[in-house]
């Protein structure tokens, strides 16, 4: 049946001023502002402005934003470490491995984000021997994964979708190949979550890290660690702060004790602005509907793709829905001429690897893609 590509956006696009001036597709770099967005900042002012020093409201606020972020993924909030970004909670995880016994090897996909690679191969200095899967043709088959997982390896690392062509991996197959070899697995899912379901039981991933910045439509400044409860007690993270402290007020400078929870990949003051704001995206994302914006970015994607495809241009993503992510990639000549020509136009898009990258979400509709693709033609030399 075919997917009305209007009726989504009719119902929340109103939400998102910025529609009022430009063509946003651009979700895969940032979400777009909305209206709950700019309130939850200005409820973060009002709050500080009223009470002064609100701390004890504020420690709540993140432990709304810890059970917000644990809902949307199936797990539970004592799993959940309320973190400034991705980074700080992978390199809390990072730092609580050993790789000085008989598992040294992090594998780690080439589909990566450069911060995840760069922390696994910081892990060197301690022992860490790094192993990268590499793609063919733009995808990374489960056979390569067979091929470099083994008995010796302590964590694999894959990303749920590429941020450079918007590939997905069979994470469910890589998962199951690493615990039959008994090594853990973290999945980056900053490019997924809020784009399509993501359920930490289904898939069994061991650690997930996210943010909000993209499609859960908050801001910069907030991320999250998923922890698997069972593994938690056997961490303990040398990379650490107050806040990931047993008792967080007890102030003691004199002893290292960590919460019993995943609160112990925490650092120092918690991001409260994005709290608030992040807080306030996830709660929307959750009313528009994360599966319903799924089917309707499909719909708008293959409505790209034809046209990218009509125009002579070349998609570098993959062409089945269920292989990619959100965003869609078209191969370009001078990609950076491309960006500034279709932002000329007011249509706001970004580039990797030398492709345009498109990244449409719940906000979108026809007209936009329609947009797109006329711009596209007025430059199909860059194509």
């Amino acid at each position: 049946m075919a997917v009305d590509l209007d009726a989504l956006p009719a119902r929340c696009r109103h939400r998102f001023p910025i529609f009022e001036r430009l063509v946003y597709v651009n979700s895969c770099s940032q979400g777009a502002l909305s209206d709950s967005v700019r309130g939850a900042y200005e409820a973060y002012l009002h709050d500080w402005d009223e009470h002064g020093a609100p701390w004890e409201y504020w420690v709540d606020r993140a432990e709304a934003a810890r059970a917000a972020f644990a809902r949307l993924i199936g797990a539970e909030p004592d799993e959940v470490a309320v973190t400034t970004s991705e980074s700080p909670g992978v390199s809390a995880l990072a730092s609580a491995l050993r790789f000085d016994g008989g598992r040294p090897k992090v594998v780690v996909s080439d589909f990566e984000f450069p911060t995840v690679g760069q922390i696994w191969h910081a892990q060197e200095t301690r022992g860490a021997e790094v192993r990268h899967v590499a793609e063919t043709g733009g995808e990374i088959p489960l056979e390569a994964f067979d091929a470099a997982i083994d008995e010796r390896t302590a964590i694999v690392s894959i990303t749920a979708v590429c941020y450079r062509n918007g590939a997905r991996i069979d994470v469910e197959g890589v998962t199951r190949l690493a615990h039959e070899r008994g090594a853990l697995v973290l999945l980056d899912a900053y490019q997924a979550v809020g784009s399509y379901p993501v359920d930490v039981r289904a898939l069994e991933v061991d650690f997930l890290g996210a943010g909000v910045l993209k499609y859960l439509l908050g801001s910069a400044g907030l991320g999250f660690l998923y922890c698997r409860r069972d593994l938690v007690q056997g961490l303990l993270p040398t990379q650490t702060g107050w806040f990931a402290d047993r008792d967080i007020f007890a102030m003691d400078i004199h002893d290292y004790s960590p919460a019993p929870t995943a609160r112990r990949f925490e650092s120092g003051t918690p991001p409260i602005p994005s709290i608030y704001a992040g807080i306030a995206g996830i709660e929307l994302m959750e009313e528009i509907g994360i599966a319903e914006t799924r089917e309707h970015v499909n719909g708008l994607n293959e409505q790209l793709i034809e046209g990218v495809e009509a125009l002579g241009g070349r998609v570098a993503s993959p062409r089945v829905a269920e292989d990619r992510g959100a965003l869609v990639c078209v191969a370009s000549s001078d990609v950076q001429a491309l960006v500034s020509a279709l932002a000329a136009e007011r249509i706001v898009t970004s580039s990797r690897d030398g492709n345009l990258r498109v990244s449409a979400h719940c906000y979108n509709d026809a007209s936009d893609i329609e947009a797109v693709l006329s711009a596209l033609e007025r430059n199909r030399h860059l194509l």
